[in-house]
């Protein structure tokens, strides 16, 4: 129920006034909007100020949107009413899962995954299974749900997404073979959950008009995804290798930016997959214009930074007591082994045999984190009008939270067993030689390299 002195995000009646006393809200059309955009102005100040302290500690920026969002919500102030089926909000996680992936694809060597193709292979056919059928398993036992409900469950929290592992991915002094399987890994682990996630919801029984698609349907989107994920980054690169093209070297970084607003433009238009998409996209431009990649390396940084903790800003948002109260204590058990057992377990299993030493594959096995896809696809269940994804949605969701606070969490402690120091980029106290254009002369390209993948750093 929205509270008093709430505007609503989802509709609702314009022009109304709601509120009591001295403390009245006029709810004109886009108001709400204006409210979200001055409180993510104000968490992105505060999170700037606090990075550096966040960079080296466990304190997060990733979750003071989260729990900016919660606060602003109707759990709390009650602001802003932001509904799981408002628009704001699968379009935010929609927009930031594809940013992550386009900047993540610039940073897979095609040369280093030649060599190291069999570690993230193995994660995606063997480990992204048993976690699809571990995570079903337990929500079945522990939650009571169907079979179909349950892997239903399964495959929304199956994809993985290393946004929130930033200090692992984001560092060159971490090996590059862990780099290499985290980065892949996630990049195409999204677009293969999508068909089971579409086929389940199909089988879960009565659902709302668009979610049934036949696996022919389901197969050529895919292969529309990556299609368009190749040919597009080609056509752009061969139009700006003609004589009387050529971009201007300070709007060289807007290159790859126009290729993925038209990528994402074409393949919502088109019904294409976009993450796959995305990512394809990514690898491809950056394999055939490296120059063009490294230029787009701050810029894209920035962008996947910014999608992602407006995501996050809004995603917190439904978390709500009521949230976290519908789900039962056997649900809270399905979420702690879904995030310290299931998939560290899936994934060490999928290593087995292989060369990658010891704390490189503890590392890879708990940075399974649940991300963006886990929300889309949560919402589509949600929307599909599927039996009992009410209760689904609610566990994908506190799922989500949960391993969104303990991985962004964790990456600068666990970064610091491979001996990457100075993850912030400045040195904790000042040294007298950078007195004079320190900060010019070092401080933006270390302070880039601390940040998403994508500030310049050669990738894995």
């Amino acid at each position: 129920m929205r509270s008093e002195g709430t505007c609503s995000l989802t509709g609702g009646e314009p022009g109304s006034l709601v509120g009591s006393g001295r403390k009245r809200l006029f709810c004109q059309p886009g108001v709400a909007a204006v409210v979200l955009v001055a409180v993510f102005g104000v968490a992105l100040l505060i999170a700037v100020l606090l990075s550096g302290l966040a960079a080296r500690s466990v304190l997060s920026t990733s979750l003071l949107f989260l729990l900016g969002g919660a606060l602003v919500g109707d759990g709390v102030l009650g602001l802003i009413h932001i509904s799981p089926d408002s628009g704001i909000v699968a379009t935010t996680a929609d927009l930031a899962l594809f940013v992550v992936l386009f900047t993540d694809g610039m940073h897979v060597s095609f040369p280093s995954l030649r060599q190291a193709w069999r570690n993230p292979a193995r994660a995606l056919s063997i480990g992204l299974p048993l976690a699809f059928v571990g995570m079903a398993l337990v929500t079945h036992l522990l939650l009571g749900l169907d079979w179909t409900t349950s892997l239903l469950v399964g495959a929304v929290l199956a994809p993985t997404d290393p946004v929130f592992a930033s200090a692992i991915v984001g560092r060159v002094e971490v090996p590059a073979r862990l780099r290499q399987l985290l980065n892949v890994e996630s990049g195409l682990n999204d677009g293969l959950a999508l068909p089971v996630v579409l086929v389940l919801i199909a089988a879960a029984g009565p659902t709302s008009g668009d979610a049934e698609s036949s696996l022919s349907t389901i197969a050529l989107e895919l292969l529309a995804g990556m299609a368009l994920g190749v040919a597009l980054p080609v056509a752009v690169s061969w139009l700006a290798r003609l004589p009387m093209l050529g971009a201007e070297a300070k709007l060289q970084p807007l290159l790859p930016l126009a290729t993925g607003v038209i990528l994402y433009g074409v393949c919502h238009l088109t019904h294409a997959n976009p993450y796959l998409a995305a990512f394809s996209a990514g690898a491809v431009l950056a394999s055939i214009s490296p120059n063009a990649a490294t230029a787009f390396g701050p810029l894209g940084g920035s962008l996947a930074e910014l999608s992602k903790f407006a995501a996050l800003l809004v995603f917190g948002a439904l978390l709500t007591p009521h949230l976290f109260g519908a789900l039962s204590f056997g649900g809270y058990v399905a979420v702690f082994l879904a995030i310290v057992l299931i998939r560290p377990a899936s994934l060490l299993i999928s290593l087995i045999g292989t060369s990658i030493d010891r704390r490189e594959r503890l590392t890879a096995a708990w940075f399974g984190p649940k991300g963006f896809a886990s929300v889309v696809y949560g919402l589509t269940v949600l929307q599909a009008g599927i039996p009992r994804g009410d209760e689904a949605f609610t566990l994908i969701a506190v799922c989500i939270a949960f391993s969104i606070i303990a991985h962004s969490s964790t990456d600068v402690p666990i970064a610091r067993m491979f001996d990457v120091e100075d993850l912030v980029g400045i040195p904790d106290e000042p040294e007298p030689a950078q007195a004079d254009g320190g900060a010019a002369d070092g401080g933006g390209s270390d302070a880039g390299r601390a940040q998403r993948p994508g500030g310049g750093d050669e990738g894995c």
